[in-house]
């Protein structure tokens, strides 16, 4: 390439986004019914969202002090979808499949920040052995199937944890199996052949699952609309006469709305649904990305946009709770994220003798 094609390839990387259009698809979006929540499920999507938020600003501090090392992908400004979506479903019944972006799913899930931060620094202690690391957190006991590293690998794990939830039901006669699944993955994921399949697959048995589009506007370095030729990912279920909505994913309450009509359907044996989630990353890819193909006025149009900002006005317009309840979540987090660190620095390394240990079923 020469210097003239790579400056100008730059440049048009570099082109501010119609933030307009932005704005018009947010205002005109086909379904966006907010969640009815009283006092205590106000505190608690709060209280997750801002344990999200807090426990990624510390990785984000101990990777750059050179305690935590590796790829690490933070979640920072997509609250709303993995608080809206994991809080509308049941713990430890339902199951969840993530991406390399699984930090804050995890917490979601009810995985104690101590295993998750521990994982994250390669510790015997955490979730996952200290064997995953930032990109593979995984807990069977909490139903979290696991981060993967390439996207769209965990979209056949969801598959047949929904398949498994039919088929316990259908043929093996257990009336109590109506667990729901909800897959986690992103916009660039949308263009793979794994996305298409399993969307075939889901509807043709109206399998249990919830796809569920973190629509973050970027994979990687490549501007969502560049990349597909129907930058409206929800509207790609037709094609399978699938349910597909699209909604404000900086709202957790419209979140939470979508993903609670999604389940109810799943749960009446009606099929799958195509989620698109519109949010926002605050930081870069990875905290290895400088940041610089994003336009300074994207970044600002969805900063004002803020999912935590927007969870407590509405919390405190409709009088719900008070500030003071908020100000002390706050000052719990804190501590619980710093509880985390603590006790990840203080574990100790898995034993190098036990290199193959997790590798084959016990």
């Amino acid at each position: 390439m020469s210097k003239g094609t790579a400056m100008a390839s730059k440049q048009t990387a570099n082109k501010p986004s119609e933030t307009g259009e932005h704005a018009e698809r947010l205002s005109n979006l086909v379904s966006n019914v907010p969640a009815d929540i009283d006092h205590e499920t106000g505190l608690k999507l709060f209280r997750d969202m801002t344990l999200g938020r807090r426990f990624e600003d510390k990785c984000a501090e101990m990777y750059y002090r050179g305690k935590m090392f590796g790829f690490v992908h933070l979640y920072n400004g997509q609250e709303a979808v993995s608080s809206g979506v994991i809080g509308a479903m049941k713990l430890k019944h339902d199951w969840f499949c993530s991406t390399y972006r699984d930090h804050v799913h995890a917490l979601s899930a009810g995985v104690p920040a101590r295993e998750v931060m521990s994982e994250l620094f390669g510790k015997e202690t955490g979730c996952s052995k200290g064997r995953g690391g930032s990109m593979h957190l995984f807990s069977k006991e909490h139903h979290l199937l696991g981060g993967y590293a390439f996207i769209g690998e965990g979209i056949p794990v969801a598959l047949g944890a929904a398949f498994t939830s039919r088929y316990k039901r259908d043929a093996l006669g257990d009336s109590k199996s109506d667990s729901v699944t909800a897959a986690f993955f992103g916009d660039g994921t949308c263009n793979n052949g794994q996305f298409f399949e399993c969307l075939n697959m889901a509807q043709l048995w109206k399998l249990p699952i919830l796809f569920v589009v973190e629509n973050n506007k970027w994979a990687i370095g490549m501007a969502h609309d560049r990349a597909t030729s129907d930058p409206e990912i929800w509207r790609k279920a037709d094609a399978f006469g699938m349910k597909g909505e699209e909604v404000d994913g900086m709202d957790v309450l419209s979140v939470r709305g979508a993903a609670e009509r999604a389940i109810k359907r799943a749960r009446a044996g009606e099929g799958p649904t195509l989620l698109e989630c519109l949010t926002y990353r605050y930081r870069g890819h990875s905290l290895a990305d400088p940041d610089e193909l994003r336009a300074e006025q994207e970044k600002e149009f969805w900063a004002k946009r803020d999912p935590l900002k927007t969870l407590e006005k509405d919390l405190l317009e409709k009088q719900l709770v008070n500030i003071e309840e908020l100000r002390e979540i706050e000052k719990q987090i804190d501590e619980e994220v710093k509880d985390a660190v603590e006790f990840a620095l203080e574990s100790k390394e898995p034993d190098p003798t036990e290199l193959t240990k997790y590798i084959w079923a016990d």
